[in-house]
């Protein structure tokens, strides 16, 4: 596995592991060769990590096409499904939302391209978003070659769990089911397939972010979602090749994620990495509070780095007091240099 991984830290492993079992397009001949030190900062050395002090080939230059994929990480981070809003009978709110899975040829690098098992054609699926107290509908379709469910995390009946062998159980290919709780507590949830192997169907892609907001709404502020994951490309099911936030790896260093100086911003932070026990995010020239799960309203630390296993999730709010470009990363390192960094422009 390190073998594998230091070959995608040399840039020249696209076309030699994922690209050759998932019969992607190999890349040009010259991204097999180690990069030659450009300038008097250009580091790196051969048999060592990286592409000199800029990392990977792919961390700058070419990119995936979005179009393509049909899903753009820097809309991802800011895309709130509110469902469809009605009342029932008795004047509750009651919101529905219709979910499909699918299979899906993602290019998650320049030239690697990964099957992908999504919800609503993306990776990670589409954000919900609801209010506690809520009555929630959600409709189901299993549009994949393969069985899955949805499994939401919070308080519902066991019938509503999405596993197998309770209540609907698995949802073969081609079937519905309707899957209907109420939005509680509040927080920052998760919701993913739960069929076996687990780890396989999460590993895909299937997970996204579900988050139920307290009756007293938290103060305005310019809301992101970050959803952290890998991709294991070689399917040997022990490690990751490609790190993410949103889909893309590496996607907010080609785009940076702009916000304001002294705007509030508040990020919904989920780790949902398989294959790695831990996941990071640390901050450049910045803290922040942070919010375990979002059950609660008072941060439980000011820090700029915070740790999470996985299915782990929290709320980090801080606001810029400078301008510029701040970084963002795993703080494993090896992690962001596969692709799990990005960058805070903050203007006026």
């Amino acid at each position: 596995m390190a073998a594998t991984r230091r070959r995608f830290l040399l840039g020249g492993a696209l076309a030699g592991t994922a690209g050759l079992a998932l019969g992607a397009r190999a890349l040009p001949p010259s991204s097999e060769e180690p990069v030659t030190p450009a300038g008097p900062h250009a580091g790196g050395h051969a048999g060592g990590h990286g592409g000199g002090v800029n990392g990977p080939m792919f961390r700058q230059g070419s990119t995936v096409d979005h179009r393509a994929n049909g899903f753009y990480p820097s809309e991802v981070l800011r895309d709130f499904d509110y469902g469809r809003v009605s009342r029932t009978d008795r004047g509750r709110p009651l919101r529905e939302w219709e979910i499909f899975a699918s299979d899906e040829d993602v290019e998650v690098a320049p030239g690697v391209r990964f099957p992908a098992w999504t919800f609503n054609a993306r990776v990670p699926g589409p954000t919900l978003r609801c209010q506690q107290g809520d009555l929630l509908r959600v409709r189901f379709t299993n549009g994949s070659a393969h069985p899955h469910t949805m499994h939401f995390h919070g308080i519902h009946p066991a019938e509503m769990d999405g596993v197998p062998n309770i209540g609907p159980g698995v949802i073969e290919p081609g079937h519905s089911v309707v899957y209907e709780f109420d939005a509680q507590p509040f927080g920052l949830h998760l919701y993913h397939c739960h069929v076996g192997p687990l780890a396989e169907h999460i590993a895909r892609g299937m997970y996204g972010t579900f988050i139920v907001d307290p009756p007293q709404p938290r103060p305005p502020a310019d809301e992101l979602v970050m959803v952290m994951h890998g991709y294991n490309t070689t399917f040997d099911g022990q490690g990751n090749q490609l790190y993410a936030v949103n889909g893309i790896p590496f996607h907010y260093m080609h785009e940076p994620i702009r916000v304001r100086r002294g705007e509030l911003v508040r990020i919904y932070l989920v780790n949902i990495l398989e294959y790695d026990p831990i996941n990071s995010f640390h901050l450049h020239g910045n803290f922040f509070d942070y919010y375990p799960t979002g059950t609660r309203l008072e941060p439980s630390e000011y820090t700029d780095t915070v740790v999470q296993a996985q299915g782990q999730r929290g709320i980090c709010e801080l606001r810029f007091p400078h301008t510029g470009k701040f970084m963002f990363h795993a703080h494993k390192t090896e992690f962001a240099e596969l692709g799990w960094m990005g960058f805070f422009e903050v203007t006026e």
